[in-house]
């Protein structure tokens, strides 16, 4: 077979110009570019994860002013919630932490 011949056989929108550019466009753009389809979806499940992310912290959010407006309304929350979480006392008192034992 001739070069000619085989390449008669091709058929004709293969052989046209602005289909060869267009292919290898698609093929750059796909496998070779900066922002190839790879990257795309790994960039797509990262923002993803970090919508989750925000919906999270919205809500922690939410919760900490809640806590917060609590707090600052009653002076005796504000107390227990210094002496349970930062374990702080007052003068002359001492204090304990328990410890549950492991079960083993």
């Amino acid at each position: 077979m001739r070069v000619g011949e085989l390449f008669d056989r091709i058929p004709r929108f293969l052989r046209n110009f602005y289909f060869l550019t267009g292919l290898a466009f698609l093929v750059w753009m796909f496998l070779f570019d900066a922002n190839d389809l790879v990257r795309q979806y790994d960039m797509y499940a990262k923002w993803e994860e970090l919508q989750g992310d925000r919906e999270y912290y919205l809500r922690e959010i939410d919760k900490v002013k809640k806590d917060r407006a609590e707090l600052l309304s009653s002076p005796e929350l504000l107390e227990k919630f210094a002496r349970e979480k930062y374990i702080m006392k007052r003068p002359g008192e001492d204090v304990f932490v328990l410890v549950p034992q492991d079960e083993k």
